[in-house]
Protein backbone atom coordinates (compact mmCIF):
# COMPACT_ATOMS: atom_id res chain seq x y z
CA UNK A 1 0.00 0.00 0.00
CA UNK A 2 1.44 3.42 -1.04
CA UNK A 3 1.91 6.18 1.68
CA UNK A 4 -0.73 8.25 0.25
CA UNK A 5 -3.42 5.03 0.47
CA UNK A 6 -3.68 5.42 -3.75
CA UNK A 7 -5.78 2.38 -5.12
CA UNK A 8 -7.64 1.41 -1.74
CA UNK A 9 -10.99 2.17 -1.14
CA UNK A 10 -12.52 1.61 2.07
CA UNK A 11 -16.36 0.92 2.57
CA UNK A 12 -17.88 0.97 5.98
CA UNK A 13 -21.00 -0.70 6.77
CA UNK A 14 -22.69 1.06 9.17
CA UNK A 15 -26.62 -0.29 8.13
CA UNK A 16 -27.64 -2.03 11.02
CA UNK A 17 -30.61 -1.63 13.49
CA UNK A 18 -28.69 -2.31 16.50
CA UNK A 19 -31.57 -4.47 18.32
CA UNK A 20 -29.35 -5.82 20.60
CA UNK A 21 -28.05 -2.08 22.35
CA UNK A 22 -31.97 -1.57 22.39
CA UNK A 23 -32.66 1.27 23.94
CA UNK A 24 -29.41 3.06 23.00
CA UNK A 25 -30.83 2.58 19.63
CA UNK A 26 -34.20 3.37 19.45
CA UNK A 27 -33.69 6.52 17.95
CA UNK A 28 -30.20 6.05 15.81
CA UNK A 29 -28.40 3.54 14.03
CA UNK A 30 -25.95 1.51 16.56
CA UNK A 31 -22.70 3.11 14.90
CA UNK A 32 -23.87 6.59 16.05
CA UNK A 33 -24.42 5.48 19.80
CA UNK A 34 -22.38 7.72 21.96
CA UNK A 35 -18.76 6.99 23.28
CA UNK A 36 -16.74 8.56 25.94
CA UNK A 37 -18.88 11.03 25.57
CA UNK A 38 -17.46 12.88 22.07
CA UNK A 39 -17.44 9.94 20.37
CA UNK A 40 -19.44 7.62 18.20
CA UNK A 41 -18.65 4.03 17.83
CA UNK A 42 -17.62 4.49 14.41
CA UNK A 43 -14.85 6.67 14.75
CA UNK A 44 -12.94 4.16 15.45
CA UNK A 45 -13.35 1.99 12.54
CA UNK A 46 -12.72 5.95 10.39
CA UNK A 47 -9.93 6.46 12.96
CA UNK A 48 -8.53 3.56 12.17
CA UNK A 49 -8.50 3.43 8.50
CA UNK A 50 -7.42 7.32 8.37
CA UNK A 51 -4.65 7.37 10.37
CA UNK A 52 -3.39 4.60 8.06
CA UNK A 53 -3.61 6.91 5.17
CA UNK A 54 -7.28 5.57 3.48
CA UNK A 55 -8.88 8.48 3.41
CA UNK A 56 -11.40 8.17 0.72
CA UNK A 57 -14.36 6.40 2.30
CA UNK A 58 -17.94 5.51 2.19
CA UNK A 59 -20.05 4.65 4.78
CA UNK A 60 -23.18 2.77 3.71
CA UNK A 61 -25.85 3.78 5.79
CA UNK A 62 -29.78 2.63 6.04
CA UNK A 63 -31.44 2.70 9.35
CA UNK A 64 -32.34 5.81 11.69
CA UNK A 65 -29.64 7.45 9.97
CA UNK A 66 -29.81 10.80 10.87
CA UNK A 67 -27.52 11.64 13.58
CA UNK A 68 -24.82 9.61 11.75
CA UNK A 69 -24.79 11.20 9.15
CA UNK A 70 -24.91 14.42 10.84
CA UNK A 71 -21.88 13.34 12.85
CA UNK A 72 -20.30 12.28 9.72
CA UNK A 73 -20.78 15.97 8.15
CA UNK A 74 -19.57 17.52 10.95
CA UNK A 75 -16.87 15.71 12.41
CA UNK A 76 -15.03 13.88 9.77
CA UNK A 77 -14.37 16.46 7.01
CA UNK A 78 -11.32 15.62 4.85
CA UNK A 79 -9.39 17.56 2.51
CA UNK A 80 -11.45 17.49 -0.80
CA UNK A 81 -8.56 19.56 -2.46
CA UNK A 82 -6.42 16.25 -2.30
CA UNK A 83 -9.30 13.60 -3.26
CA UNK A 84 -10.13 13.03 0.39
CA UNK A 85 -13.17 12.34 1.99
CA UNK A 86 -15.79 10.36 4.49
CA UNK A 87 -18.81 10.29 2.79
CA UNK A 88 -22.92 8.79 3.81
CA UNK A 89 -24.43 7.44 1.16
CA UNK A 90 -27.78 6.35 2.40
CA UNK A 91 -29.86 2.90 0.24
CA UNK A 92 -30.86 4.42 -3.42
CA UNK A 93 -32.69 1.23 -4.34
CA UNK A 94 -30.08 1.14 -7.24
CA UNK A 95 -31.32 -2.40 -7.57
CA UNK A 96 -34.73 -1.92 -7.05
CA UNK A 97 -37.36 -0.89 -4.64
CA UNK A 98 -35.69 -2.31 -2.03
CA UNK A 99 -33.49 -2.44 1.44
CA UNK A 100 -30.13 -4.04 1.50
CA UNK A 101 -30.99 -7.23 2.64
CA UNK A 102 -27.33 -8.23 3.56
CA UNK A 103 -23.49 -6.72 3.76
CA UNK A 104 -22.95 -8.46 0.80
CA UNK A 105 -25.99 -7.16 -0.93
CA UNK A 106 -25.34 -3.46 -0.23
CA UNK A 107 -21.62 -3.52 -1.59
CA UNK A 108 -23.68 -5.00 -4.53
CA UNK A 109 -26.07 -2.00 -4.87
CA UNK A 110 -23.49 0.31 -4.60
CA UNK A 111 -21.35 -0.95 -7.55
CA UNK A 112 -21.60 2.87 -8.81
CA UNK A 113 -19.31 3.64 -5.76
CA UNK A 114 -16.61 0.97 -6.79
CA UNK A 115 -16.26 1.71 -10.43
CA UNK A 116 -16.26 5.85 -9.75
CA UNK A 117 -13.08 5.00 -7.78
CA UNK A 118 -11.87 2.41 -9.59
CA UNK A 119 -9.25 1.17 -6.68
CA UNK A 120 -6.62 -2.11 -6.92
CA UNK A 121 -8.05 -2.88 -3.26
CA UNK A 122 -11.50 -2.74 -1.31
CA UNK A 123 -10.98 -2.35 2.25
CA UNK A 124 -14.62 -3.21 3.98
CA UNK A 125 -14.53 -2.66 7.79
CA UNK A 126 -17.54 -2.62 10.44
CA UNK A 127 -18.96 0.28 11.98
CA UNK A 128 -19.84 -0.92 15.41
CA UNK A 129 -16.41 -2.36 16.80
CA UNK A 130 -14.47 -0.69 19.27
CA UNK A 131 -10.61 -1.64 18.40
CA UNK A 132 -7.48 -0.09 17.20
CA UNK A 133 -5.71 -1.87 14.35
CA UNK A 134 -3.61 -0.62 11.19
CA UNK A 135 -5.15 -1.54 8.31
CA UNK A 136 -2.06 -0.31 6.46
CA UNK A 137 -0.55 -3.66 7.34
CA UNK A 138 -3.20 -5.27 6.37
CA UNK A 139 -3.21 -4.40 3.00
CA UNK A 140 0.23 -4.93 2.85
CA UNK A 141 -0.13 -8.25 3.81
CA UNK A 142 -2.96 -9.32 1.68
CA UNK A 143 -0.98 -7.92 -1.40
CA UNK A 144 2.02 -9.61 -0.48
CA UNK A 145 0.17 -12.72 -0.50
CA UNK A 146 -1.53 -12.27 -3.85
CA UNK A 147 -5.05 -13.55 -1.65
CA UNK A 148 -8.39 -12.45 -2.98
CA UNK A 149 -9.62 -11.64 0.69
CA UNK A 150 -7.73 -11.17 3.90
CA UNK A 151 -9.65 -11.49 7.17
CA UNK A 152 -8.80 -10.01 10.29
CA UNK A 153 -10.04 -12.08 13.52
CA UNK A 154 -9.34 -12.35 16.94
CA UNK A 155 -8.76 -15.28 19.60
CA UNK A 156 -11.79 -15.88 22.05
CA UNK A 157 -12.95 -18.24 24.41
CA UNK A 158 -14.86 -21.13 23.13
CA UNK A 159 -17.60 -20.57 24.84
CA UNK A 160 -18.15 -17.35 23.18
CA UNK A 161 -18.16 -18.90 19.59
CA UNK A 162 -21.96 -18.92 19.50
CA UNK A 163 -21.70 -14.65 19.30
CA UNK A 164 -19.08 -15.31 16.59
CA UNK A 165 -18.64 -15.42 13.15
CA UNK A 166 -16.03 -18.63 13.70
CA UNK A 167 -12.49 -19.27 11.61
CA UNK A 168 -11.57 -22.73 12.40
CA UNK A 169 -8.47 -24.34 10.88
CA UNK A 170 -6.40 -26.98 9.94
CA UNK A 171 -4.02 -29.28 12.39
CA UNK A 172 -1.52 -27.13 11.48
CA UNK A 173 -2.94 -24.14 12.63
CA UNK A 174 -2.36 -22.17 9.01
CA UNK A 175 -5.08 -23.58 6.87
CA UNK A 176 -8.81 -22.33 6.89
CA UNK A 177 -10.87 -25.80 7.08
CA UNK A 178 -14.14 -24.09 7.80
CA UNK A 179 -15.35 -20.56 8.20
CA UNK A 180 -18.77 -20.39 10.69
CA UNK A 181 -21.65 -18.64 11.44
CA UNK A 182 -22.16 -18.10 15.69
CA UNK A 183 -21.61 -22.42 15.52
CA UNK A 184 -22.32 -24.15 19.02
CA UNK A 185 -19.87 -27.28 17.93
CA UNK A 186 -16.74 -24.65 17.39
CA UNK A 187 -13.73 -26.58 16.91
CA UNK A 188 -10.75 -25.22 19.24
CA UNK A 189 -7.60 -24.44 18.46
CA UNK A 190 -4.80 -27.06 18.10
CA UNK A 191 -2.31 -24.59 20.31
CA UNK A 192 -5.58 -23.08 22.84
CA UNK A 193 -8.44 -26.40 23.69
CA UNK A 194 -10.53 -22.91 25.09
CA UNK A 195 -9.93 -21.27 22.14
CA UNK A 196 -11.26 -20.21 18.69
CA UNK A 197 -10.47 -17.13 16.35
CA UNK A 198 -13.17 -14.94 16.03
CA UNK A 199 -14.02 -13.06 12.97
CA UNK A 200 -13.11 -9.47 13.15
CA UNK A 201 -15.96 -8.75 10.52
CA UNK A 202 -12.81 -6.71 8.88
CA UNK A 203 -11.91 -7.35 5.47
CA UNK A 204 -9.45 -6.24 2.37
CA UNK A 205 -10.92 -7.43 -1.10
CA UNK A 206 -9.03 -7.52 -4.47
CA UNK A 207 -11.38 -5.60 -6.03
CA UNK A 208 -11.69 -7.94 -8.91
CA UNK A 209 -12.77 -10.77 -6.57
CA UNK A 210 -14.86 -9.00 -4.27
CA UNK A 211 -17.05 -7.68 -7.62
CA UNK A 212 -16.84 -11.10 -9.23
CA UNK A 213 -18.18 -13.02 -6.22
CA UNK A 214 -20.70 -10.22 -5.07
CA UNK A 215 -22.45 -10.21 -8.33
CA UNK A 216 -22.61 -14.17 -8.39
CA UNK A 217 -23.99 -14.22 -5.14
CA UNK A 218 -26.57 -11.49 -5.85
CA UNK A 219 -28.15 -14.19 -8.32
CA UNK A 220 -28.22 -16.71 -6.12
CA UNK A 221 -32.05 -16.79 -4.44
CA UNK A 222 -31.07 -19.27 -1.40
CA UNK A 223 -28.02 -17.10 -0.48
CA UNK A 224 -28.27 -14.64 2.54
CA UNK A 225 -26.13 -12.12 0.78
CA UNK A 226 -23.82 -11.49 4.10
CA UNK A 227 -20.28 -11.47 3.20
CA UNK A 228 -19.49 -13.85 6.23
CA UNK A 229 -21.85 -16.19 5.50
CA UNK A 230 -21.95 -16.46 1.82
CA UNK A 231 -18.58 -14.45 0.17
CA UNK A 232 -16.11 -15.45 2.40
CA UNK A 233 -17.16 -19.27 2.09
CA UNK A 234 -17.34 -18.65 -1.89
CA UNK A 235 -13.69 -17.91 -1.99
CA UNK A 236 -12.72 -20.34 0.72
CA UNK A 237 -13.93 -22.91 -1.57
CA UNK A 238 -12.83 -21.01 -4.87
CA UNK A 239 -9.62 -21.10 -3.37
CA UNK A 240 -9.20 -24.53 -2.36
CA UNK A 241 -9.67 -25.61 -5.42
CA UNK A 242 -6.86 -24.48 -7.01
CA UNK A 243 -4.17 -26.56 -4.14
CA UNK A 244 -3.44 -23.33 -2.28
CA UNK A 245 -0.31 -23.31 0.33
CA UNK A 246 0.23 -21.54 3.71
CA UNK A 247 3.02 -19.33 4.90
CA UNK A 248 2.85 -17.48 8.28
CA UNK A 249 4.66 -13.84 8.21
CA UNK A 250 4.67 -11.29 10.41
CA UNK A 251 4.17 -7.81 9.48
CA UNK A 252 7.25 -5.37 10.76
CA UNK A 253 6.27 -3.09 13.11
CA UNK A 254 6.65 1.03 12.19
CA UNK A 255 8.71 3.69 14.37
CA UNK A 256 5.71 5.84 14.06
CA UNK A 257 2.33 6.63 12.74
CA UNK A 258 1.35 10.56 11.35
CA UNK A 259 -2.24 11.73 12.59
CA UNK A 260 -4.30 13.74 9.89
CA UNK A 261 -3.45 16.70 11.81
CA UNK A 262 0.54 16.93 10.73
CA UNK A 263 1.42 16.26 14.20
CA UNK A 264 3.13 12.89 15.48
CA UNK A 265 1.68 10.37 17.32
CA UNK A 266 2.95 8.23 20.51
CA UNK A 267 6.19 5.60 19.47
CA UNK A 268 4.34 2.51 17.49
CA UNK A 269 3.03 -0.52 20.06
CA UNK A 270 1.71 -3.26 17.99
CA UNK A 271 -1.24 -5.27 19.36
CA UNK A 272 -1.48 -8.84 18.27
CA UNK A 273 -4.19 -9.05 15.80
CA UNK A 274 -4.21 -12.51 13.14
CA UNK A 275 -5.23 -11.66 9.87
CA UNK A 276 -6.18 -14.70 7.85
CA UNK A 277 -6.25 -14.72 4.02
CA UNK A 278 -8.23 -17.21 1.63
CA UNK A 279 -7.69 -17.31 -2.24
CA UNK A 280 -7.59 -18.59 -5.05
CA UNK A 281 -4.30 -18.13 -6.72
CA UNK A 282 -1.50 -21.20 -5.74
CA UNK A 283 0.73 -18.62 -3.94
CA UNK A 284 -0.54 -18.36 -0.54
CA UNK A 285 -4.10 -19.07 1.00
CA UNK A 286 -3.68 -17.99 5.07
CA UNK A 287 -1.18 -15.56 6.49
CA UNK A 288 -0.52 -14.86 9.91
CA UNK A 289 0.31 -10.94 10.59
CA UNK A 290 0.78 -9.09 13.73
CA UNK A 291 -0.70 -5.44 13.46
CA UNK A 292 -2.10 -2.84 15.24
CA UNK A 293 -0.52 0.94 16.12
CA UNK A 294 -0.91 2.86 18.88
CA UNK A 295 -3.02 5.41 16.97
CA UNK A 296 -4.48 8.04 18.51
CA UNK A 297 -7.02 9.70 16.68
CA UNK A 298 -7.28 13.11 14.67
CA UNK A 299 -6.73 14.46 17.72
CA UNK A 300 -5.57 12.73 21.32
CA UNK A 301 -8.48 11.83 23.29
CA UNK A 302 -8.26 10.85 26.74
CA UNK A 303 -10.21 7.27 26.47
CA UNK A 304 -9.79 4.31 28.86
CA UNK A 305 -6.69 2.28 27.71
CA UNK A 306 -7.01 -1.46 28.03
CA UNK A 307 -4.05 -3.95 28.42
CA UNK A 308 -5.71 -6.77 26.69
CA UNK A 309 -4.93 -7.73 23.23
CA UNK A 310 -6.84 -5.86 21.16
CA UNK A 311 -7.14 -2.47 22.28
CA UNK A 312 -9.16 0.57 21.71
CA UNK A 313 -8.44 3.19 19.45
CA UNK A 314 -8.86 7.05 20.49
CA UNK A 315 -11.99 8.61 18.59
CA UNK A 316 -11.70 11.52 16.64
CA UNK A 317 -12.86 14.72 15.71
CA UNK A 318 -12.33 17.25 13.44
CA UNK A 319 -9.58 17.67 10.37
CA UNK A 320 -9.30 20.99 10.41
Amino acid sequence: MSTDGSGVFAIVLAGGEGKRLAPLTADRAKPAVPFGGHYRLIDFALSNLVNANCRRIVVLTQYKSHSLDRHLSTTWRLSPLLGNYVASVPAQMRRGPRWFVGSADAIYQNFNLINDERPKHIIVFGADHIYRMDPRQMVEQHEASGAAVTVAAIRAPIEQADQFGVIETAPDGRRISAFREKPSDAQPLPDAPDQVYASMGNYVFTTEALVEAVAADAGDEDSKHDLRRNIIPMLRIAGRRRSTTLQPTRCRARPRATAATGTTSAPWTPTTTRTWTSQRSSRSSISITRSGPSTPGLTRSRLPSSSSTTRCAAGTRSTR
